[in-house]
């Protein structure tokens, strides 16, 4: 055991990804706990219902939408800013900005036009109250300080700024807890509550648009942005890449992250607040390992553009390891002592939240452990495939939501997601797996053949 402790303390690169991920997980940490203290003063303050419209309907809608019409920037920007990077190409990667964020700004513009659209079908069939209408408008105006977000964050990440995205993570969910904890004090409503959340949004969206801006300008040159367009990747290359990744991340958002919209269209906002409350208290499952993703992928990328595949094999292997010996400690103590701890937190209104709490834990302890499967396959060349094992997967999980929770509620609803994540990550790891194996034969017939000539 201390010899597999000390092997991976000296993987170089192991290490690499602990010291980035350390920056947001510090950050995290901290940000999970201020966002828990929102969820806590906002349901007590609000009661289950209107905690349902607001965190389980107004504030999930526009975030949908925004990333249902975008393309997910930030992916493409690290994989081609890199690339370009590595081989001194500055002109390149200035072009591959510059494209990513004038194709960012235009997503916006339309998704807001969508969201004026969609406002009152919301209000009506998800909130169940045609009145909070003007609610998923005001919201919605954060899209406005979003416009080159992904971008920016995809640059960030690129110059391994990842302490820069952590800090900007760290105060905006200082200021949003502090404006509820405000609210909760004068006793406020709705309104206020909402505000709180938009203030969050719209410092998060602009400052980290201008530490990238900022970054941009001095690494890349002050006239980066008159580079021609005509330089960015091949189009036929980048359309791909970027489709493929609106592609996953529209999956992702009818197969597993519009929960509560769904519980609250076929049930009740109430029990939408409580999948939700369950769904926040999840988060601190999770707290260690979301750093790990965007770290995971930048060193990916890096060592299979190397073609050491036995570097990736021992990679995966550790970071599993780490991810998933978190993931048992703190899943069991969680299952444990959330019949306690949930109502002792959120008040005795919300103790229907614990059984989804155990429902979903068997799910997300899995894709907790395996948080690397679809950065794999992205490193590998091989972005649909997650896009297909989503599909087919969310296919049957969307049947039998349909099915299945109008009568059984969200417990129902919780089961079905774990086991969505049980068989598309499960997919994408097995898929991962045989492609390594199959470029490590490539590679093996190519040195035999130079050896023979």
């Amino acid at each position: 055991m201390i010899k597999t402790l000390r092997a991976m303390w000296q993987d170089t690169l192991l290490r690499g990804i602990v010291k980035n991920s350390s920056y947001l997980f510090s950050s995290n940490s901290i940000a999970i706990v201020l966002s828990m203290l929102q969820g806590i003063f906002a349901a007590r303050l609000l009661g289950a219902t209107d905690f349902g419209v607001l965190a389980g309907v107004i504030l999930p809608v526009a975030s949908d939408i925004h990333r249902l019409v975008s393309f997910r920037m930030s992916e493409p920007v690290v994989k081609y800013l890199n690339q370009f990077l590595a081989e001194g190409r500055k002109d390149r990667a200035a072009a591959t900005v510059k494209g990513a964020m004038l194709v960012e700004g235009l997503v916006t513009v339309l998704a807001y036009v969508v969201l004026v659209l969609a406002a009152p079908l919301a209000a009506r069939y998800f909130a169940k109250d045609p009145q909070t209408s003007s609610l998923f408008l005001l919201y919605g105006a954060f899209l406005f300080t979003y416009a080159i977000y992904e971008t920016a964050t995809g640059v960030l990440q690129a110059w391994n700024k990842f302490n820069q995205l952590a800090l900007v993570r760290l105060v905006q969910s200082g200021l949003t807890a502090g404006l509820i904890f405000a609210a909760y004090l004068t006793h406020g409503g709705l309104l206020h509550v909402l505000l709180a959340y938009l203030t969050g949004k719209v410092v998060e969206g602009l400052t980290t648009s201008f530490l990238a801006l900022r970054l941009v300008r001095r690494e890349l040159g002050p006239g980066w942005w008159r580079t021609s367009l005509k330089l960015m990747p091949e189009r036929r290359e980048l359309g791909r890449f970027a489709i493929s990744t609106n592609l996953q991340g529209t999956l992702n958002l009818i197969f597993r992250d519009s929960e509560t919209l769904l519980i609250s269209l076929l049930r009740s906002p109430a029990e939408a607040g409580y999948f939700r409350i369950a769904l926040a208290v999840i988060n601190l499952v999770l707290l260690p390992i979301d750093p790990f993703i965007a770290p995971t992928y930048r060193e990916l990328t890096r060592t299979v553009a190397e073609r050491n595949y036995d570097l990736v094999r021992r990679l995966i292997k550790r970071v599993s390891l780490i991810a998933g010996a978190w993931t048992l400690v703190a899943g069991g103590g969680m299952a444990l002592l959330g019949y306690w701890l949930v109502p002792l937190m959120y008040g005795a209104e919300f103790r229907p939240a614990y059984p989804a709490l155990v429902l979903l834990l068997i799910g997300y302890g899995f894709a907790n452990t395996l948080h690397w499967n679809r950065s794999l396959l992205l490193s590998l060349g091989k972005p649909g495939f997650p896009i297909k094992s989503a599909a087919i997967a969310g296919s049957v999980k969307t049947l039998l939501t349909f099915l299945i929770v109008p009568i059984y509620g969200y417990l129902a609803e919780a089961a079905i997601l774990s086991a969505y994540f049980l068989a598309s990550i499960g997919l994408n790891v097995w898929r991962g797996r045989r492609e390594i194996s199959a470029c490590e034969a490539r590679e093996a017939a190519h040195s035999h053949l130079r050896e023979v000539e």
